[in-house]
Parts: structure tokens; C-alpha cells; sequence
């Protein structure tokens, strides 16, 4: 499919789009099983960074009437992969306002918030960074338990400054409950506020730890290869890179860290064919996941082919992006500047 010309893959993906959603509403009339079914390929199509085919899928649900609060949150979730932050605050605000108690729902909430803020003005992003916050102690208090939702506030503690209610005695209190939790994020958490202390020596100590008691350690090296790339430790950093890529080797539904890895070593202008291959054999793989959508993975991959010389494979990279997401912007903008040259 990544070989048809621009016009028919393009035909193809509103046709591909269109089945979709008609093999959704055959099974979703009012079946609940069904629709629970229907969920669960949107949320597979989601990890596979399939997301045309995801919104096609919770589109038909939403016509349903059922289980509309996992929907608008997978929703979220979708927009959230597509960097399209209002619709993705828009859907998540509706999920938590359909069911206010659960946890994952106000923490995607406070997560689109916090990426909406970033992008905001100044007077702006004070109230959303406030929101953020609340979002995010909801989601904490609902589920204490919640590793991810008390990684994402800590760190938001730690970054924030105090009159949107950041503190890094506030985050010092989040690592200590992630210990009982999950001690990987809590040994990083704690090095991300030896960072902000400007204390690197403890830092790296803590990044060390993460990986040493990590049972999935691939990640746990990429972020101690970011700190070295921010300290250019270049040789260090590329070390850990390739310790990262080892231990995917050996724990295949790590592979997400390859990503990572390569996002460190492109930014820091470093192995770039490297870098190219850990993004070739991600998307590759079989543990493909939101948190590194394809459709990003396959833009990225587009500009690193074009830095490379490879112009042909730039190109096939880019359509292939567009395939599964023909409204994410960065591989539109690649594809409008491909059509300038």
C-alpha cells in the first residue's frame, strides 16, 4: 500500500475508513458485548498508531448511545497521538463529566491540558497549568495506586513553578509513594529533582538505580542516555543507547524504547543511521504502542531519510504515515514541502 500513487492511497484510506465504520455498526446496535468489542479494536487500532481506523471505530460507537465514556476517552486519546490538543481536552472533559470517578480518564485529562498549556500564551497556559494540576491530584486521589498518573504529577511538581502549585518538597512526597508503587519511576522522579537541584552526580545515581530494579530495563536506559545527552556526555550517551537496544533484545515488548533511543540520538545529531534502524525495526516489531504512535514514527523516519539522501525512501516513509493518519500535520507539512521540490 505504501507503493500506490497519492490519489489512490488517499481513496483507499476513505475507503478503508468507511468499511470500518460499517463492520463497527454491524456489531454495535445495542449489544453491549459487542460494543465492548468494538472498544477493544479502538483501542488496538490506537496502539498500532492506526488512527483513522480508531476514530472510524469510536465514531460508530458514539452513534450507538453505549458505553460513551470510554469512547470520548479513547478519543482523547487519538487526538492526543495527532498532537490536536483542544479536540483531545474537548473529548477527555466529556469522558470525566459521563463518569467523574475514574482515574485514567481525569489523568488524560490533566495530560492534554499540560500539552495544550505548552502551547498556549502566557496568561493562558497559567490557568491551564492550574488545571492541569487539579486534573492530576483527582486522578491520585481517586486511585493512589495510579503509577502513571503519580509519575505525571510529580513531575509536574517538579517542573511547575509555586504559583500554579509546583514544588519539588511536593514532588519529594510523590516519590516517596512511589516507592511503595512502582520504585522505577520513583528512582527517576527522584533524579529529575537532583537535576533541578543542579546535583548530577545524584541524578546519574538515581537513573543507575532505576534501571537496576527494573524488570524491563530498556526505557530505564534511554532515560539515563537523555541526562548524558543533556550533559554531552556523548560517549556515554551512546552507550546507554546500545545498552537499550540489548536489553530490547531481550525483552521484545520493550520495544518502545527503541523510539526513544533514536529520538535521543537524532536529537543530539549523533548515529543517525542508528538511529534510522532502531525506528525501522520499532515499527517493525509487535509492541507497537500510543506512546510512540506509528504514524509519528513513520514521519520521523521520513526526515531522517531525507537528511540521509534518501529522497525515494523519505517519500514512502511519509505516505506511509499519512496512511494511518491522514490528519496528523507534521507528515502533511512534509508532504506539501515534497510537493514544492
Amino acid at each position: 500500500m505504501r507503493l500506490l500513487g497519492s490519489a489512490l492511497r488517499m481513496l483507499l484510506a476513505v475507503v478503508l475508513s468507511a468499511v470500518a465504520v460499517h463492520a463497527a455498526s454491524a456489531q454495535a446496535p445495542g449489544n453491549g458485548k459487542a460494543q465492548g468489542e468494538v472498544l477493544a479494536q479502538a483501542n488496538a487500532a490506537l496502539q498500532a498508531g492506526e488512527a483513522d481506523k480508531a476514530l472510524a471505530l469510536l465514531r460508530s460507537v458514539m452513534q450507538s448511545g453505549a458505553n460513551l465514556a470510554e469512547a470520548h476517552n479513547l478519543e482523547c486519546r487519538v487526538f492526543f497521538t495527532l498532537e490536536l490538543w483542544d479536540a483531545a481536552v474537548n473529548e477527555c472533559e466529556k469522558a470525566v463529566s459521563l463518569d467523574g470517578q475514574n482515574s485514567d480518564y481525569h489523568m488524560w485529562l490533566g495530560r492534554s491540558l499540560g500539552e495544550k498549556a505548552n502551547k498556549a500564551s502566557f496568561l493562558s497556559a497559567y490557568s491551564l497549568a492550574k488545571r492541569t494540576r487539579a486534573e492530576l491530584e483527582k486522578a491520585v486521589q481517586l486511585n493512589p495506586r495510579n503509577a502513571e498518573a503519580l509519575a505525571d504529577l510529580g513531575e509536574f511538581y517538579e517542573a511547575a513553578p509555586g504559583v500554579v502549585g509546583g514544588g519539588i518538597e511536593k514532588a519529594q512526597g510523590v516519590a516517596a509513594k512511589l516507592d511503595k508503587v512502582d520504585p522505577v519511576r520513583a528512582h527517576q522522579l527522584r533524579g529529575r529533582i537532583a537535576e533541578e537541584r543542579k546535583d548530577y552526580g545524584t541524578a546519574e545515581k538515581e537513573y543507575k538505580q532505576s534501571i537496576a530494579v527494573s524488570a524491563h530495563p530498556a526505557l530505564p536506559w534511554t532515560t539515563l542516555a537523555n541526562f548524558y545527552s543533556q550533559r554531552q556526555r556523548w560517549s556515554e550517551m551512546e552507550t546507554a543507547v546500545h545498552s537499550c537496544v540489548s536489553a530490547v533484545g531481550r525483552d521484545k515488548h520493550s520495544g518502545v524504547a527503541l523510539y526513544d533511543g533514536a529520538s535521543i540520538l537524532i536529537g543530539a545529531n549523533r548515529d543517525l543511521a542508528l538511529a534510522t534502524k532502531m525506528i525501522e525495526d520499532y515499527l517493525a516489531g509487535s509492541s507497537k504502542t500510543e506512546e510512540a504512535p506509528a504514524f509519528v514514527a513513520y514521519t520521523r523516519l521520513a526526515r531522517l531519510k531525507a537528511q540521509l539522501g534518501d529522497a525515494a525512501g523519505a517519500k514512502r516513509e511519509q505516505a506511509a504515515a499519512l496512511d494511518l493518519a491522514h490528519e496528523y500535520r507534521p507528515a502533511q507539512d512534509l508532504k506539501r514541502n515534497e510537493t514544492k521540490h
